[in-house]
């Protein structure tokens, strides 16, 4: 399977502690040990050199190679304690005092929470001072997430009133919630008592929510490895081919596909599997003119179908 960004990134953060433990190491070697050709591996080093500690540089990575060993010159500099500037260490104290307000934080955290607060309010002076001015709240996910949060440890049922993108509908259901996670959104994973299957809700998409008294009862399931993020495609998925202009490079890097040919306009022909192809109506549509559905046929008309259609309503008067 192709290679995307994340992945890269993962990478790449992996090398950097690779190869300070390994001064003077051979290019093939370490390429062995990623699982990548000797190519990718260069490239991955012509990317790490405006890697570093800040964005602001001074403290950047000085690596180099000259194709056949690789050789870190600076890693006592880059290892040196992070002094953080103004902006961060706001922007890290306000973010701390919000999530210390969440409703469905267990309280032995909030506390933990709130000692390195102080620790970094004390070490950042006038800066600490100054953010205590800023402040962030969250709405009703805080409320969700008590709600969720209350019915795992006490193992209750939960009546949801939840909103379904893919049919643009609410739909009300009762669930056994199994686990809280957040993989870019915080999630619900829960045993589904309408489909009688395992089911993701994401906690910003539940429109109401209420405790029951009946006990939450899921059957026995072994839990999903979400290290590989939250969708992951299977080779029995259906395939879908989508070309995309240059402005849309993008969705290379944020769906895990098969392949991604380059197109002679700049764009790209991406080859990628899903377990749900109607979903990618909408991305279609959020592309525009900058990518179309090439297969399934049924896909590309169904795309084609919905686009017209969402022309026609501006045509409407108002």
């Amino acid at each position: 399977m192709a290679t995307n960004a994340i992945d890269q990134t993962r990478r790449m953060l992996s090398l950097v502690t690779y190869l300070r433990e390994r001064p003077g190491a051979h290019v093939q070697d370490v390429a062995r040990a990623f699982g990548i050709t000797e190519d990718e591996l260069i490239s991955d080093l012509d990317v790490l050199p405006m890697c570093g500690t800040s964005f602001r540089g001074g403290d950047l990575l000085d690596i180099d190679t000259d194709g056949e060993r690789i050789w870190w010159h600076n890693p006592d500099d880059v290892a040196e304690p992070l002094r953080l500037a103004a902006d961060e260490a706001t922007a890290l104290l306000v973010a701390a005092r919000a999530v210390a307000t969440l409703p469905g934080l267990r309280e032995s955290d909030r506390q933990a929470l709130l000692r390195a607060t102080a620790k970094l309010e004390t070490a950042a002076g006038e800066v600490g001072a100054a953010s205590s001015r800023l402040s962030v709240t969250f709405e009703s996910e805080g409320g969700v997430f008590a709600e969720v949060d209350r019915a795992i440890s006490e193992r209750r049922r939960l009546w949801l009133r939840y909103y379904s993108p893919a049919r643009d509908e609410l739909t009300e259901r009762e669930v056994d919630p199994i686990r809280l996670f957040a993989v870019g959104h915080t999630y619900m994973e829960a045993w589904c008592r309408s489909s009688e299957d395992r089911r993701t809700f994401r906690l910003d998409r539940v429109a109401a929510i209420r405790l029951l008294d009946e006990p939450a009862a899921p059957p026995e399931l072994e839990l999903r490895d979400l290290s590989e993020g939250l969708v992951q495609p299977s080779a029995e998925d259906p395939e879908v081919v989508v070309e995309v202009g240059p402005g849309g490079r993008w969705v290379a890097e944020y769906y895990p596909h098969d392949t991604a040919r380059e197109l002679p306009d700049g764009g790209l022909r991406i080859a990628l599997r899903t377990p749900d192809p109607a979903s990618l109506r909408r991305l279609a549509l959020r592309l525009g003119g900058e990518g179309r559905i090439v297969s399934p046929p049924e896909l590309a008309r169904s795309a084609q179908e919905a686009a017209r259609a969402a022309l026609a309503a501006y045509d409407d008067p108002v």
